[in-house]
């Protein structure tokens, strides 16, 4: 008869957790903490005023009227009895003594502290220009609500600068308002820098059938205005852009400022942790008490060579913050790994796109369905002889397939038997840019294996 004790569901230890970012990840880490049986203190800080609401939709229909921006907030699956420090900004970590601390002075001890403070929409660099009447940006609800003023207003042409996921979708709904729009991108194609070059020339003759003036391989080299308003843009090839509004689409910075001082692997590309979700220091060891979830994290995947990925998705959040608040309040021979395949998806200009896996992580892509000329169609991504991402164009319903490809490295190109195949089978090129040459970031960032800050260690002799 054995006498082992079972090991608790929860480690009894962790009374006090303290979630930095009240959007997505944050809330639903909140509700998986409760699920899982804690009934200590839940603290969750959140620069934004609101609670949580849900960003996709303020690209998608609330610039189509379709809904308000102040009308997405998120549901809650469950009550999380919480304390909500809202319209409160983090302002550093004090892991010594285990507090996060408040930029109006407050402290917040923690036995367990979540990271989930995402990102923000990267500013025009030019700060006199980017203070012009008609300069904006999306990121936020209020951001959305002001875009949507005014387009509502009938401006005689959009700028919009940078052709990744976001600024597409703002020029398809400006499209569909039957508004003129101008996309500017330093990139060759649109949506190239996430789904490479077959797909990127796609999505141009896709927005040049629906009206767009779409302007690759050129830069926005400065924004002009008279008296305190936009007028227009200069461009790199010496041709001007008149417009009333321009949308600046530049990527994301990922909120880890804060964090500066704090021994944490955190910079630029997000704060750097294990399949765990247990955040590094800049030692490169690490932590057992500070976890990392949603965009604001680097993670490694075996699926794709343990790069360490940084992804900017829906659903990525989700998993990670259900993984994260299992692992902060779990012995650890109970804790899992974050194995999530990324996925996400877009809706533009009559399109319904998709993707799993990671398509820049690819040297081939063939198109396994359909074809761009119907407008129906699968490209399945490569790397190394093996399958590595899958992207639906109004076709999603093979994806269930590919993923399962994807999860057991199943050889590439795919076999023609492998589905209702009618498309290309020749693989080609999948033509991922570097990311400088883009004027927006990939949704999907492969960062490499390093911490971002390097340090010097001085002996004394």
């Amino acid at each position: 008869m054995s006498t082992e004790r079972p090991l608790p569901r929860i480690d009894g230890s962790v009374r006090r957790v303290v979630v930095v970012g009240a959007s997505l990840a944050g809330l639903r880490a909140a509700e998986a903490l409760r699920d899982s049986g804690f009934d200590g203190r839940l603290t969750l800080v959140g620069e934004e005023p609101e609670f949580p609401y849900d960003r996709p939709p303020l690209s998608k229909q609330v610039l189509l009227g379709e809904a308000a921006a102040h009308d997405t907030g998120l549901p809650a699956r469950r009550p999380v009895d919480a304390e909500w420090r809202l319209g409160v900004r983090a302002a550093g970590v004090d892991p010594l003594h285990r507090q996060v601390l408040l930029a109006d002075g407050g402290r917040l001890p923690y036995d367990r502290l979540l990271i989930a403070t995402g990102t923000r929409a990267r500013p025009w660099p030019v700060a006199e220009e980017a203070a012009l009447d008609g300069v904006l940006t999306l990121r936020t609800a209020g951001d959305a609500a002001g875009l949507v003023a005014r387009l509502d207003a009938g401006p005689r042409r959009v700028l919009v600068i940078g052709a990744g996921f976001t600024g597409s979708e703002i020029a398809s709904a400006c499209r569909e308002r039957g508004l003129d729009v101008t996309v500017v991108e330093r990139g060759p194609a649109p949506l190239v820098g996430a789904l490479g070059g077959v797909l990127g020339t796609f999505a141009a003759e896709v927005q040049r059938a629906h009206g767009v003036d779409l302007r690759c391989g050129v830069t926005v080299t400065a924004l002009e205005g008279s008296r305190g308003r936009l007028s227009g843009a200069r461009l790199s090839d010496g041709s001007r852009v008149t417009a009333d509004v321009a949308v600046v689409c530049l990527g994301a910075v990922r909120n880890t400022e804060w964090l500066d001082g704090s021994g944490l692997a955190a910079g630029p590309r997000g704060v750097a942790c294990d399949a765990g979700c247990r955040a590094f220091d800049i030692y490169g060891i690490v932590t057992d008490d500070v976890f990392v979830a949603g965009d604001v994290a680097r993670f490694p995947h075996p699926l794709f060579g343990y790069q360490m990925l940084s992804l900017e998705h829906w659903g990525n959040a989700v998993a990670q913050a259900e993984v994260a608040a299992h692992n902060m309040v779990s012995p650890g021979p109970r804790r899992r790994p974050h194995l999530t395949v990324p996925a996400f998806w877009s809706a533009q200009f009559g399109l319904n796109i998709k993707s799993v896996g990671v398509p820049t992580y690819s040297d081939r892509v063939v198109i396994a369905q359909g074809s761009p000329e119907e407008g129906r169609m699968v490209a399945v991504y490569g790397y190394r002889g093996r399958v590595t991402a899958a992207v639906a164009v109004n076709r999603a319903k093979w994806l269930e397939h590919y993923l399962r490809m994807i999860e057991t490295a199943a050889p590439f190109p795919p076999p023609p038997d492998a589905a209702d195949r009618r498309g290309d089978p020749l693989p080609v090129p999948s033509d991922v840019p570097d990311p400088r040459l883009l004027s927006h970031g990939p949704t999907v960032a492969l960062t490499g294996h390093h911490p971002d800050r390097h340090i010097t260690v001085v002996r004394a002799d």
